[in-house]
Protein backbone atom coordinates (compact mmCIF):
# COMPACT_ATOMS: atom_id res chain seq x y z
CA UNK A 1 0.00 0.00 0.00
CA UNK A 2 1.40 3.44 -0.88
CA UNK A 3 2.55 5.58 2.04
CA UNK A 4 1.05 9.01 2.64
CA UNK A 5 2.86 12.25 3.41
CA UNK A 6 2.08 14.40 6.41
CA UNK A 7 1.98 18.21 6.51
CA UNK A 8 5.46 19.43 5.77
CA UNK A 9 5.89 16.43 3.71
CA UNK A 10 8.00 13.40 4.71
CA UNK A 11 6.59 9.89 4.85
CA UNK A 12 4.35 9.20 7.77
CA UNK A 13 1.93 6.53 8.93
CA UNK A 14 -1.16 5.64 6.94
CA UNK A 15 -3.83 8.35 7.25
CA UNK A 16 -6.90 9.51 5.35
CA UNK A 17 -6.09 11.80 2.48
CA UNK A 18 -6.26 15.44 3.58
CA UNK A 19 -8.09 18.18 1.75
CA UNK A 20 -6.10 21.07 0.34
CA UNK A 21 -6.16 24.30 2.32
CA UNK A 22 -6.63 27.75 0.78
CA UNK A 23 -2.82 28.19 0.82
CA UNK A 24 -2.32 24.82 -0.88
CA UNK A 25 -4.80 25.70 -3.64
CA UNK A 26 -3.33 29.17 -4.21
CA UNK A 27 0.25 27.88 -4.47
CA UNK A 28 -0.93 25.17 -6.86
CA UNK A 29 -1.00 27.95 -9.48
CA UNK A 30 2.79 27.76 -9.45
CA UNK A 31 3.37 24.05 -8.88
CA UNK A 32 2.03 20.67 -7.82
CA UNK A 33 1.32 21.30 -4.14
CA UNK A 34 -0.10 18.41 -2.12
CA UNK A 35 -2.44 18.81 0.84
CA UNK A 36 -0.63 20.15 3.91
CA UNK A 37 2.51 21.27 2.04
CA UNK A 38 1.50 24.84 1.25
CA UNK A 39 2.17 26.58 4.57
CA UNK A 40 5.76 25.35 4.95
CA UNK A 41 6.50 26.21 1.32
CA UNK A 42 4.99 29.68 1.85
CA UNK A 43 7.05 30.25 5.02
CA UNK A 44 10.22 29.18 3.23
CA UNK A 45 9.38 31.48 0.33
CA UNK A 46 8.85 34.35 2.78
CA UNK A 47 12.19 33.51 4.36
CA UNK A 48 13.88 33.72 0.96
CA UNK A 49 12.06 37.02 0.38
CA UNK A 50 13.51 38.50 3.57
CA UNK A 51 17.06 37.30 2.85
CA UNK A 52 17.16 38.62 -0.74
CA UNK A 53 15.43 41.82 0.31
CA UNK A 54 18.09 42.29 3.00
CA UNK A 55 20.86 41.79 0.48
CA UNK A 56 19.48 44.24 -2.07
CA UNK A 57 18.62 46.76 0.65
CA UNK A 58 22.29 47.02 1.65
CA UNK A 59 23.98 45.93 -1.61
CA UNK A 60 24.33 49.45 -3.02
CA UNK A 61 25.98 50.62 0.22
CA UNK A 62 29.15 48.75 -0.73
CA UNK A 63 29.71 50.94 -3.79
CA UNK A 64 28.61 54.09 -1.97
CA UNK A 65 31.27 53.46 0.67
CA UNK A 66 34.08 52.15 -1.54
CA UNK A 67 34.02 54.09 -4.81
CA UNK A 68 34.98 57.48 -3.25
CA UNK A 69 37.93 55.88 -1.41
CA UNK A 70 41.52 56.69 -2.36
CA UNK A 71 44.41 54.85 -0.73
CA UNK A 72 47.92 56.27 -0.99
CA UNK A 73 50.55 53.59 -1.60
CA UNK A 74 54.35 53.85 -1.27
CA UNK A 75 55.99 55.63 -4.18
CA UNK A 76 53.22 58.19 -4.58
CA UNK A 77 50.79 55.71 -6.18
CA UNK A 78 47.11 56.27 -5.39
CA UNK A 79 44.68 53.37 -5.61
CA UNK A 80 41.09 54.49 -6.22
CA UNK A 81 37.89 52.73 -5.19
CA UNK A 82 37.01 51.22 -8.60
CA UNK A 83 40.46 49.62 -8.83
CA UNK A 84 40.22 48.26 -5.29
CA UNK A 85 36.80 46.80 -6.14
CA UNK A 86 38.25 44.91 -9.11
CA UNK A 87 40.64 43.04 -6.80
CA UNK A 88 38.11 42.08 -4.13
CA UNK A 89 36.77 39.09 -6.12
CA UNK A 90 40.22 37.51 -5.80
CA UNK A 91 40.33 38.34 -2.09
CA UNK A 92 36.96 36.64 -1.59
CA UNK A 93 38.01 33.50 -3.48
CA UNK A 94 41.04 33.20 -1.19
CA UNK A 95 38.95 34.00 1.91
CA UNK A 96 36.56 31.15 1.18
CA UNK A 97 39.49 28.71 1.25
CA UNK A 98 39.46 29.38 5.01
CA UNK A 99 35.77 30.13 5.57
CA UNK A 100 34.49 26.84 4.10
CA UNK A 101 36.61 24.61 6.42
CA UNK A 102 35.64 26.80 9.40
CA UNK A 103 31.94 26.47 8.54
CA UNK A 104 32.35 22.69 8.12
CA UNK A 105 34.06 22.45 11.50
CA UNK A 106 31.22 24.34 13.22
CA UNK A 107 28.61 22.25 11.39
CA UNK A 108 30.27 19.05 12.66
CA UNK A 109 29.82 20.17 16.26
CA UNK A 110 26.21 21.37 16.31
CA UNK A 111 22.76 20.52 15.01
CA UNK A 112 20.81 22.14 12.18
CA UNK A 113 18.98 24.97 13.92
CA UNK A 114 21.93 25.98 16.10
CA UNK A 115 24.11 26.19 13.01
CA UNK A 116 21.57 28.38 11.18
CA UNK A 117 21.03 30.61 14.23
CA UNK A 118 24.77 31.00 14.89
CA UNK A 119 25.66 31.98 11.31
CA UNK A 120 22.72 34.39 11.01
CA UNK A 121 23.53 36.05 14.35
CA UNK A 122 27.14 36.48 13.26
CA UNK A 123 25.97 38.54 10.29
CA UNK A 124 23.48 40.47 12.47
CA UNK A 125 26.13 41.43 15.04
CA UNK A 126 28.76 42.37 12.44
CA UNK A 127 26.23 44.47 10.48
CA UNK A 128 25.42 46.36 13.69
CA UNK A 129 29.17 46.90 14.07
CA UNK A 130 29.33 48.39 10.56
CA UNK A 131 26.42 50.68 11.49
CA UNK A 132 28.39 52.21 14.36
CA UNK A 133 31.64 52.35 12.37
CA UNK A 134 29.97 54.07 9.41
CA UNK A 135 28.07 56.49 11.61
CA UNK A 136 31.22 57.51 13.49
CA UNK A 137 33.16 58.13 10.27
CA UNK A 138 36.40 56.60 11.64
CA UNK A 139 38.81 54.87 9.23
CA UNK A 140 36.48 55.26 6.21
CA UNK A 141 38.78 53.43 3.77
CA UNK A 142 39.22 50.44 6.08
CA UNK A 143 35.49 50.27 6.84
CA UNK A 144 34.62 50.53 3.12
CA UNK A 145 36.95 47.69 2.10
CA UNK A 146 35.87 45.53 5.05
CA UNK A 147 32.18 46.07 4.27
CA UNK A 148 32.67 45.19 0.60
CA UNK A 149 34.35 41.93 1.60
CA UNK A 150 31.72 41.29 4.28
CA UNK A 151 28.80 41.66 1.88
CA UNK A 152 30.55 39.36 -0.62
CA UNK A 153 30.70 36.67 2.08
CA UNK A 154 27.19 37.38 3.37
CA UNK A 155 25.48 37.26 -0.03
CA UNK A 156 26.76 33.76 -0.76
CA UNK A 157 26.83 32.12 2.67
CA UNK A 158 23.40 33.20 3.89
CA UNK A 159 21.66 32.16 0.67
CA UNK A 160 23.56 28.87 0.50
CA UNK A 161 22.50 28.12 4.08
CA UNK A 162 18.87 28.91 3.21
CA UNK A 163 18.96 26.33 0.40
CA UNK A 164 20.73 23.82 2.65
CA UNK A 165 17.78 24.15 5.03
CA UNK A 166 15.25 23.74 2.21
CA UNK A 167 17.09 20.66 0.91
CA UNK A 168 17.01 19.19 4.41
CA UNK A 169 13.23 19.66 4.72
CA UNK A 170 12.21 17.99 1.46
CA UNK A 171 12.63 14.67 -0.27
CA UNK A 172 13.85 14.73 -3.90
CA UNK A 173 10.25 14.22 -5.10
CA UNK A 174 8.98 17.12 -3.02
CA UNK A 175 11.84 19.42 -3.93
CA UNK A 176 11.15 18.82 -7.60
CA UNK A 177 7.58 20.04 -7.07
CA UNK A 178 8.07 22.77 -4.47
CA UNK A 179 11.46 24.42 -5.03
CA UNK A 180 10.02 26.74 -7.68
CA UNK A 181 7.66 28.16 -5.05
CA UNK A 182 10.41 28.37 -2.44
CA UNK A 183 12.61 30.31 -4.86
CA UNK A 184 9.86 32.72 -5.90
CA UNK A 185 10.06 34.65 -2.64
CA UNK A 186 13.71 35.45 -3.30
CA UNK A 187 12.88 36.78 -6.77
CA UNK A 188 10.30 39.17 -5.30
CA UNK A 189 12.61 40.09 -2.42
CA UNK A 190 15.35 41.16 -4.85
CA UNK A 191 12.98 43.61 -6.53
CA UNK A 192 11.56 44.98 -3.26
CA UNK A 193 15.00 45.33 -1.69
CA UNK A 194 16.27 47.32 -4.67
CA UNK A 195 13.20 49.57 -4.50
CA UNK A 196 13.71 50.09 -0.76
CA UNK A 197 17.34 51.06 -1.32
CA UNK A 198 16.64 53.45 -4.19
CA UNK A 199 13.79 55.12 -2.26
CA UNK A 200 15.26 55.42 1.23
CA UNK A 201 19.05 55.83 0.99
CA UNK A 202 18.69 59.53 0.21
CA UNK A 203 16.16 59.99 3.03
CA UNK A 204 17.62 57.89 5.83
CA UNK A 205 21.30 57.71 4.93
CA UNK A 206 23.65 54.73 4.73
CA UNK A 207 23.94 53.74 8.44
CA UNK A 208 20.17 53.51 8.96
CA UNK A 209 19.87 51.23 5.91
CA UNK A 210 22.17 48.83 7.73
CA UNK A 211 19.80 48.78 10.71
CA UNK A 212 16.92 48.05 8.33
CA UNK A 213 18.96 45.10 7.06
CA UNK A 214 19.43 43.92 10.66
CA UNK A 215 15.66 44.01 11.25
CA UNK A 216 15.03 41.94 8.12
CA UNK A 217 17.67 39.39 9.12
CA UNK A 218 16.16 38.99 12.59
CA UNK A 219 12.74 38.42 11.02
CA UNK A 220 14.26 35.73 8.77
CA UNK A 221 15.90 34.15 11.83
CA UNK A 222 12.53 33.96 13.60
CA UNK A 223 10.99 32.33 10.53
CA UNK A 224 13.78 29.74 10.42
CA UNK A 225 12.95 28.70 13.97
CA UNK A 226 9.20 28.54 13.26
CA UNK A 227 9.79 26.33 10.21
CA UNK A 228 12.19 24.13 12.18
CA UNK A 229 9.66 23.63 14.98
CA UNK A 230 6.93 22.76 12.46
CA UNK A 231 9.26 20.20 10.92
CA UNK A 232 10.01 18.69 14.34
CA UNK A 233 6.29 18.34 15.13
CA UNK A 234 5.51 16.38 11.97
CA UNK A 235 4.36 12.80 12.58
CA UNK A 236 7.02 10.39 11.34
CA UNK A 237 7.26 6.69 10.79
CA UNK A 238 8.39 5.14 14.08
CA UNK A 239 11.30 2.78 13.44
CA UNK A 240 13.69 3.52 16.32
CA UNK A 241 13.79 5.50 19.51
CA UNK A 242 16.73 7.54 18.25
CA UNK A 243 16.42 11.34 18.18
CA UNK A 244 15.30 13.02 14.98
CA UNK A 245 18.03 13.32 12.40
CA UNK A 246 17.69 17.10 12.38
CA UNK A 247 18.77 17.19 16.05
CA UNK A 248 21.98 15.26 15.37
CA UNK A 249 25.30 16.84 14.52
CA UNK A 250 26.72 16.26 11.05
CA UNK A 251 29.71 14.07 10.20
CA UNK A 252 33.33 15.19 10.45
CA UNK A 253 34.17 15.51 6.74
CA UNK A 254 34.88 19.03 5.50
CA UNK A 255 33.08 20.71 2.62
CA UNK A 256 36.06 20.58 0.26
CA UNK A 257 36.73 16.92 1.11
CA UNK A 258 33.12 16.03 0.31
CA UNK A 259 33.16 17.85 -3.03
CA UNK A 260 36.53 16.47 -4.14
CA UNK A 261 35.72 12.96 -2.90
CA UNK A 262 32.39 12.45 -4.70
CA UNK A 263 32.07 12.65 -8.48
CA UNK A 264 28.52 14.00 -8.34
CA UNK A 265 29.42 16.84 -5.98
CA UNK A 266 32.55 17.67 -7.96
CA UNK A 267 30.47 17.91 -11.14
CA UNK A 268 28.13 20.38 -9.38
CA UNK A 269 31.16 22.42 -8.34
CA UNK A 270 32.60 22.46 -11.87
CA UNK A 271 29.18 23.34 -13.31
CA UNK A 272 28.89 26.29 -10.90
CA UNK A 273 32.41 27.43 -11.79
CA UNK A 274 31.73 27.26 -15.53
CA UNK A 275 28.37 29.05 -15.29
CA UNK A 276 29.90 31.97 -13.44
CA UNK A 277 32.81 32.28 -15.88
CA UNK A 278 30.38 32.37 -18.82
CA UNK A 279 28.01 34.80 -17.11
CA UNK A 280 30.75 37.18 -15.94
CA UNK A 281 32.35 37.12 -19.40
CA UNK A 282 28.94 37.97 -20.84
CA UNK A 283 28.64 40.95 -18.52
CA UNK A 284 32.00 42.18 -19.83
CA UNK A 285 30.74 41.89 -23.43
CA UNK A 286 27.61 43.88 -22.59
CA UNK A 287 29.55 46.50 -20.60
CA UNK A 288 32.18 46.99 -23.30
CA UNK A 289 29.55 47.35 -26.05
CA UNK A 290 27.58 49.78 -23.87
CA UNK A 291 30.69 51.87 -23.12
CA UNK A 292 31.44 52.14 -26.84
CA UNK A 293 27.88 53.24 -27.52
CA UNK A 294 27.98 55.86 -24.75
CA UNK A 295 31.26 57.29 -26.08
CA UNK A 296 29.77 57.48 -29.56
CA UNK A 297 26.67 59.29 -28.26
CA UNK A 298 28.83 61.75 -26.32
CA UNK A 299 30.98 62.38 -29.40
CA UNK A 300 27.85 63.17 -31.42
CA UNK A 301 26.81 65.64 -28.71
CA UNK A 302 23.08 65.34 -29.38
CA UNK A 303 21.85 63.45 -26.31
CA UNK A 304 22.16 66.07 -23.57
CA UNK A 305 23.12 63.53 -20.90
CA UNK A 306 26.50 62.78 -19.36
CA UNK A 307 28.24 59.49 -20.10
CA UNK A 308 27.49 58.22 -16.58
CA UNK A 309 23.80 59.11 -16.95
CA UNK A 310 23.59 57.22 -20.27
CA UNK A 311 25.23 54.11 -18.82
CA UNK A 312 23.35 54.32 -15.49
CA UNK A 313 19.95 54.67 -17.17
CA UNK A 314 20.66 51.78 -19.53
CA UNK A 315 21.80 49.45 -16.72
CA UNK A 316 18.92 50.43 -14.41
CA UNK A 317 16.42 49.50 -17.11
CA UNK A 318 18.28 46.26 -17.81
CA UNK A 319 18.27 45.29 -14.10
CA UNK A 320 14.55 46.08 -13.79
CA UNK A 321 13.44 43.99 -16.77
CA UNK A 322 15.65 41.02 -15.95
CA UNK A 323 14.28 40.94 -12.37
CA UNK A 324 10.68 41.16 -13.62
CA UNK A 325 11.29 38.39 -16.17
CA UNK A 326 13.08 36.32 -13.53
CA UNK A 327 10.07 36.59 -11.22
CA UNK A 328 7.70 35.47 -13.99
CA UNK A 329 9.90 32.49 -14.93
CA UNK A 330 10.23 31.47 -11.27
CA UNK A 331 6.48 31.48 -10.58
CA UNK A 332 5.00 30.18 -13.82
CA UNK A 333 7.66 28.08 -15.57
CA UNK A 334 10.20 26.53 -13.17
CA UNK A 335 7.89 23.97 -11.56
CA UNK A 336 6.47 23.01 -14.97
CA UNK A 337 9.96 22.57 -16.44
CA UNK A 338 10.85 20.39 -13.45
CA UNK A 339 7.63 18.38 -13.91
CA UNK A 340 8.04 17.65 -17.62
CA UNK A 341 11.85 17.63 -18.00
CA UNK A 342 12.93 16.65 -14.49
CA UNK A 343 15.94 18.12 -12.68
CA UNK A 344 18.29 16.51 -15.19
CA UNK A 345 16.46 17.86 -18.23
CA UNK A 346 16.19 21.35 -16.70
CA UNK A 347 20.01 21.49 -16.60
CA UNK A 348 20.07 21.97 -20.39
CA UNK A 349 17.71 24.97 -20.61
CA UNK A 350 20.15 27.64 -19.44
CA UNK A 351 23.17 26.57 -21.56
CA UNK A 352 20.95 26.47 -24.66
CA UNK A 353 19.76 30.01 -23.87
CA UNK A 354 23.40 31.09 -23.42
CA UNK A 355 24.47 29.37 -26.63
CA UNK A 356 21.79 31.31 -28.51
CA UNK A 357 22.79 34.56 -26.79
CA UNK A 358 26.50 34.35 -27.60
CA UNK A 359 25.78 33.12 -31.10
CA UNK A 360 23.81 36.35 -31.49
CA UNK A 361 26.69 38.36 -29.99
CA UNK A 362 29.16 36.76 -32.41
CA UNK A 363 27.18 37.27 -35.62
CA UNK A 364 25.05 40.33 -34.82
CA UNK A 365 26.87 42.48 -32.22
CA UNK A 366 24.12 45.10 -31.95
CA UNK A 367 23.60 46.60 -28.48
CA UNK A 368 19.80 46.32 -28.51
CA UNK A 369 19.97 42.60 -29.37
CA UNK A 370 22.77 41.99 -26.85
CA UNK A 371 20.64 43.67 -24.19
CA UNK A 372 17.60 41.49 -24.90
CA UNK A 373 19.73 38.34 -24.98
CA UNK A 374 21.52 39.23 -21.74
CA UNK A 375 18.25 40.09 -19.97
CA UNK A 376 16.90 36.67 -21.00
CA UNK A 377 20.09 34.88 -19.95
CA UNK A 378 20.35 36.62 -16.56
CA UNK A 379 16.64 36.16 -15.83
CA UNK A 380 16.90 32.44 -16.59
CA UNK A 381 20.03 32.24 -14.44
CA UNK A 382 18.48 33.99 -11.44
CA UNK A 383 15.32 31.85 -11.58
CA UNK A 384 15.53 28.43 -13.22
CA UNK A 385 19.29 27.83 -13.11
CA UNK A 386 19.67 28.89 -9.47
CA UNK A 387 16.79 26.62 -8.48
CA UNK A 388 18.17 23.69 -10.51
CA UNK A 389 21.62 24.06 -8.99
CA UNK A 390 20.23 23.91 -5.45
CA UNK A 391 17.84 21.06 -6.33
CA UNK A 392 20.82 18.96 -7.41
CA UNK A 393 21.59 18.50 -3.69
CA UNK A 394 18.20 16.89 -2.93
CA UNK A 395 19.41 13.26 -3.31
CA UNK A 396 22.64 13.87 -1.33
CA UNK A 397 23.41 13.26 2.35
CA UNK A 398 22.54 15.80 5.06
CA UNK A 399 26.27 16.44 5.47
CA UNK A 400 26.58 17.32 1.79
CA UNK A 401 23.46 19.52 1.93
CA UNK A 402 25.12 21.80 4.49
CA UNK A 403 28.88 21.52 3.97
CA UNK A 404 29.32 20.69 0.28
CA UNK A 405 26.58 23.11 -0.78
CA UNK A 406 28.38 25.90 1.13
CA UNK A 407 31.67 25.03 -0.59
CA UNK A 408 30.06 25.03 -4.04
CA UNK A 409 27.98 28.18 -3.56
CA UNK A 410 30.86 30.20 -2.06
CA UNK A 411 34.33 29.11 -3.17
CA UNK A 412 33.46 27.62 -6.56
CA UNK A 413 31.25 30.62 -7.34
CA UNK A 414 33.93 33.16 -6.44
CA UNK A 415 36.58 31.09 -8.21
CA UNK A 416 34.48 31.61 -11.34
CA UNK A 417 34.83 35.38 -10.85
CA UNK A 418 38.57 34.98 -10.44
CA UNK A 419 38.98 32.82 -13.55
CA UNK A 420 36.80 35.17 -15.56
CA UNK A 421 39.20 38.01 -14.78
CA UNK A 422 42.03 35.82 -16.08
CA UNK A 423 40.05 35.09 -19.25
CA UNK A 424 39.45 38.82 -19.75
CA UNK A 425 43.17 39.51 -19.30
CA UNK A 426 44.11 36.88 -21.90
CA UNK A 427 41.39 37.69 -24.43
CA UNK A 428 41.47 41.48 -24.20
CA UNK A 429 45.09 42.27 -23.31
CA UNK A 430 47.06 39.44 -24.88
CA UNK A 431 44.91 38.36 -27.83
CA UNK A 432 43.40 41.83 -28.35
CA UNK A 433 40.03 40.37 -29.38
CA UNK A 434 36.97 42.56 -29.71
CA UNK A 435 33.74 41.95 -27.80
CA UNK A 436 32.54 40.05 -30.87
CA UNK A 437 35.60 37.77 -30.77
CA UNK A 438 35.08 37.30 -27.02
CA UNK A 439 31.63 35.86 -27.80
CA UNK A 440 33.28 32.94 -29.62
CA UNK A 441 35.33 32.20 -26.49
CA UNK A 442 32.11 32.01 -24.50
CA UNK A 443 30.56 29.67 -27.09
CA UNK A 444 33.42 27.26 -26.46
CA UNK A 445 32.83 27.50 -22.70
CA UNK A 446 29.11 26.82 -23.20
CA UNK A 447 30.10 23.59 -24.98
CA UNK A 448 31.97 22.56 -21.80
CA UNK A 449 28.88 23.55 -19.81
CA UNK A 450 26.66 21.29 -21.93
CA UNK A 451 29.00 18.34 -21.33
CA UNK A 452 28.90 18.93 -17.56
CA UNK A 453 25.09 19.20 -17.70
CA UNK A 454 24.90 15.86 -19.54
CA UNK A 455 27.18 14.17 -16.98
CA UNK A 456 25.24 15.64 -14.05
CA UNK A 457 21.91 14.65 -15.56
CA UNK A 458 22.95 11.01 -15.66
CA UNK A 459 24.31 11.08 -12.10
CA UNK A 460 21.21 12.86 -10.78
CA UNK A 461 18.87 10.25 -12.29
CA UNK A 462 20.96 7.48 -10.73
CA UNK A 463 21.06 9.04 -7.24
CA UNK A 464 17.38 10.03 -7.30
CA UNK A 465 16.39 6.48 -8.27
CA UNK A 466 18.30 5.22 -5.21
CA UNK A 467 16.98 7.84 -2.76
CA UNK A 468 13.29 7.71 -3.66
CA UNK A 469 12.71 4.07 -2.56
CA UNK A 470 14.57 4.84 0.68
CA UNK A 471 12.25 7.78 1.37
CA UNK A 472 9.07 5.88 0.57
Amino acid sequence: MASTFEAGGRPGSEAPEKEKSVVDRFLSLAGDVHAGEGLTALLLSLNGFLLLSTYYTIRSLRSALLLPVQIALPGGVVMAGPEIQSYIGSILAIAFLFIVPLYSSIASRTNRIRLINSVTMFFVVTLIGFFFATRSGVFPATVAVAFFVWIGVFSLMIIAQFWSFANDLYTPEQGKRLFAIVGFGGSVGAIIGALIASSLIGVWGLPVMMLLGVAQLLAALALNNIIHKRDQRRPRAVSTSAPAATEKTLGTSGGFKLVLGQRYLLLIGLLTLTINIVNTNGNYILNETLAQMARAVMAAGADGRTEREIIGGFMAGTDFWQNVLSMGIQFFLVSRIFKYLGIGGALFVMPLVSFTSYGLFAFAPVLSLIRIAKITENATDYSLQNTVRRALFLPTSREAKYKALQAVETFFWRAGDLLSSVVVLIVVRWLALSARGFAFVNLALVAVWLFLAWSLSRENRRLTAKSEPAAA
